[in-house]
This record gives C-alpha cells, sequence and structure tokens, in this order.
C-alpha cells in the first residue's frame, strides 16, 4: 500500500505529464504543487513508485512518466469525475435538443463527443434486442402492396415493403394494424414472434395468407436488425497526438475500422457503469497505446447502448469521463422524451 504522500506524488505526476506532455522531475513537482515535503524527499517517494511499476524513466530524461499501472491507480483512487460548467451542458442540450431523428441524435452524439473530448468518440446504436415497440404502422401503397413500419422506444424506425398474395382491404389492414399493435406495443422485441405466432388463425380464411406474410416481414426485420451498429467521429483527433502512439499510429487506426474490436472495447451494452481500460487492458494489440472511456445510455433506467471515446493512455481522464457520463445522461433523457 502506498501512503498518502506518494498517491499524491503519482496524481501529481499524471496531471503534470496530461498537461505539459513532458517527463516530470522532482524539482519541477515541489515548485508547482504543494506537497509539503524537500525535492529530496519527493525524489524518494518517486524512486518507490518507479519500483512499484506506477511510474517510468522514458529513455535517459531525468523526469518520470506514468505507466498503465500508475493510470489505472489514478483513475481507481485519485481521479474525480470533473462536473461540466452551466455554458458546456447548456450546450450539450442545446445540440442534442435540434436532432430529428435517431441517426441525428446518434450522428449529433458522435460529433459532439469528438468536440468535448478531442479524442476519437463512438457510439452503439439502440440495440433491437433490448428494446420495446413503440408502434406497428400498415400503409396500403396498391391493392397489393403494403408498406410497415416499425417504431421503437428508442425512436429507431425500420421500414419495409410488403407484397401480398392478393388485395388487402382498407377494413382488414385495419383489422390487423389494431390487433398487431394491442399484442406488441411496449414488449420487448425478443417477446414478438411468441406473441404474435396465433394471430392469422383470428382472421377470415381468405385474409390469413397476407396476415402470415405480414408477420413473416415483421420477424425478419427483428433478425435483420439484430446485427449492432456503430457510429464513430473524430478520428482526425489522434493526429494531434502522434508522439503518444510508439513507432506508428497505424495500427490504432487498423483496430478503429474493425467493428467487432470496437463493441469488445466498449463492452457488455447492459453494462451501464462507466468503464475505463487503459493500456494493455484492452485485448486487442493495436490499441495497447490507448484508454477508453464508455458508459451506458438508455431510457427509463434502462442501459439499451454504450458510448464512449478512444484516445491515447496521456489522458485528461478527469475531464473525459465527465464529458463521457454527461452526454451519456443527455441522450438518454432524449430517448425518454421521443
Amino acid at each position: 500500500m502506498l501512503s498518502e504522500r506518494r498517491l499524491e506524488v503519482l496524481r501529481a505526476i499524471v496531471q503534470d505529464y496530461v498537461g505539459t506532455e513532458e517527463p516530470v522531475g522532482s524539482k519541477a513537482l515541489t515548485e508547482r504543487h504543494r506537497l509539503g515535503v524537500s525535492p529530496a524527499t519527493v525524489r524518494n517517494d518517486m524512486a518507490v513508485l518507479e519500483d512499484e511499476g506506477y511510474i517510468a524513466q522514458p529513455h535517459t530524461s531525468a523526469g518520470r512518466i506514468p505507466t498503465d499501472k500508475g493510470y489505472r491507480l489514478f483513475v481507481d483512487k485519485l481521479a474525480g469525475v470533473k462536473p461540466l460548467s452551466t455554458p458546456e451542458r447548456r450546450a450539450i442540450q442545446n445540440f442534442l435538443d435540434g436532432a430529428v431523428d435517431l441517426d441525428d441524435v446518434v450522428g449529433r452524439t458522435v460529433r459532439l463527443l469528438a468536440q468535448l473530448t478531442r479524442q476519437v468518440a463512438v457510439v452503439q446504436y439502440p440495440s433491437l434486442t433490448r428494446s420495446t415497440v413503440r408502434h406497428v404502422e400498415l400503409l396500403s401503397l396498391a391493392p397489393a402492396r403494403l408498406m410497415l413500419v416499425l417504431i421503437t422506444d428508442t425512436g429507431r424506425v425500420e421500414q419495409r415493403l410488403v407484397d401480398c398474395q392478393a388485395p388487402f382491404g382498407e377494413t382488414s389492414l385495419a383489422d390487423l394494424r389494431a390487433r398487431l399493435n394491442s399484442r406488441v406495443v411496449g414488449r420487448r422485441f425478443t417477446d414478438v414472434p411468441q406473441l404474435v405466432q396465433d394471430l392469422p388463425e383470428s382472421f377470415e380464411a381468405e385474409d390469413r395468407g397476407t396476415v402470415s406474410t405480414v408477420l413473416a416481414t415483421l420477424l425478419e426485420t427483428l433478425v435483420e436488425e439484430a446485427e449492432e451498429r456503430l457510429m464513430i467521429g473524430g478520428t482526425a483527433n489522434l493526429t494531434r497526438f502522434g508522439h503518444d502512439f510508439p513507432l506508428t499510429i497505424r495500427p490504432v487506426l487498423e483496430a478503429l475500422e474493425e467493428q467487432v474490436v470496437l463493441l469488445k472495447l466498449l463492452g457488455e451494452a447492459n453494462e451501464s457503469g462507466m468503464a475505463v481500460k487503459i493500456g494493455h487492458e484492452n485485448a486487442y494489440e493495436g490499441l495497447n497505446s490507448t484508454s477508453v472511456v464508455s458508459v451506458g445510455y438508455g431510457s427509463g433506467g434502462e442501459t439499451v447502448a454504450k458510448l464512449g471515446v478512444v484516445g491515447p493512455t496521456r489522458m485528461d481522464y478527469p475531464g473525459t469521463m465527465g464529458a463521457v457520463r454527461a452526454v451519456a445522461r443527455y441522450v438518454g433523457q432524449i430517448l425518454a422524451e421521443s
């Protein structure tokens, strides 16, 4: 266990290195921070921190920089989440309130996160498997052609054309619409197949074929859209941190192109709490020089997806965690109100 003073020294090293990008020496620490001890004592504390693996000496520099282990301790014990200012919160709300649909919400969220944190922003679309049905609309386009519109509680809208075996009248269409909605509205998508399986039997024989076709299209939509979707933005921000990545930034860029990798980085969507993965804690080798800050978002207290940022391990963790948490909260509010 490190003493309180050595924890303070570690906090000071992390803060100075993140702020200046320069290895930190004992003299600079005593000048910038009220540690209450001499440079010699600080040097001794730094030697202990280095022996314990929390800081390291890059090349022949007299200063030290935090290791992944040092950043981990900083995040777990020393870093509070930095609250956003009132103007920042107002700017987030104004920017996201202008969204017109779910795609727009996700697009605006990605741009906002990238701007606030100056990192790479990643936002997962709400998963249909964790969504509920808000409404199913059926529209007649021609005597034997319909449009099925599926609307989720998160504002997601899916449209499908349905070619019927025979003409389907407006009265029958209104009847099917009403019966379908009475069974599925407010229910989870995963429950829908069981809820509608006997619906065709409740219609006249001549309409059962069309009802079955409509239901087949509905269920196909659920299967097709089960695949997770992501939006990413702010990749150009990484070019500002070229010296933070050993040798080249290329492995990071290649990893960011892999959707499966990003989904694993964000973690399970049903985990709502803040997660910070630092350096080698990221299983994908190309991202060993990065940190990922992610959190769940959703409405009504239920997490439907994750969002977060990817950046170098030399990151403003309190500020980044505060921005990610605040944006997730506002996105959840928008979903609840939409």
